[in-house]
């Protein structure tokens, strides 16, 4: 009976186990591959290391906080930023402006994307997807990865 048991549950495409904690992974661009929680978090920090996605979170504030919270700042160059989650779950942060992706790297561009609510036109949450599968033309705009543009990277 025990192997019959996880038959009916999905498999994680890495480790092959069986759970409750397997399933399709991704926000807006699912990744088509049920994994499970450590096998995520594995990929998941590796494609963020390797897409330069590896800041902190916003902090979360409760309905009832009342604190002034400033705009975020590169701690470098004091440079205003603003921080989005990726598709991935992990965080980045983005120039507060476009350029022409003529005049940016292929991997520092990014484009804001605003997943809707299922049935509604209503958009729940901006998410950062890194342009990489279809090159945009030179004159599109594109965010810029902070890190592109920050004016302490260089020196």
């Amino acid at each position: 009976m025990a192997v019959l048991h996880g038959v009916s549950q999905p498999e994680c495409l890495l480790c092959s186990s069986n759970g409750p904690d397997v399933h399709e992974r991704g926000r807006i661009i699912p990744l088509s591959a049920d994994l499970c929680d450590r096998c995520w978090n594995k990929v998941a920090n590796e494609l963020a290391v390797c897409e330069g996605a590896t800041a902190a979170p916003d902090p979360e504030f409760g309905p009832d906080d009342l604190e002034w919270v400033e705009p975020r700042t590169c701690r470098q160059c004091h440079a205003p930023v603003r921080c989005y989650p990726t598709n991935y779950d992990r965080w980045v942060e983005l120039a507060t402006f476009e350029l022409p992706a003529k005049k940016v790297p292929p991997g520092h561009r990014w484009r804001l994307m605003r997943p809707r609510a299922a049935n509604t036109p209503i958009p729940v949450a901006t998410v950062a997807i890194r342009i990489g599968a279809i090159d945009p033309t030179p004159g599109e705009p594109v965010i810029p990865a902070h890190e592109f543009v920050c004016r302490k990277q260089g020196g």
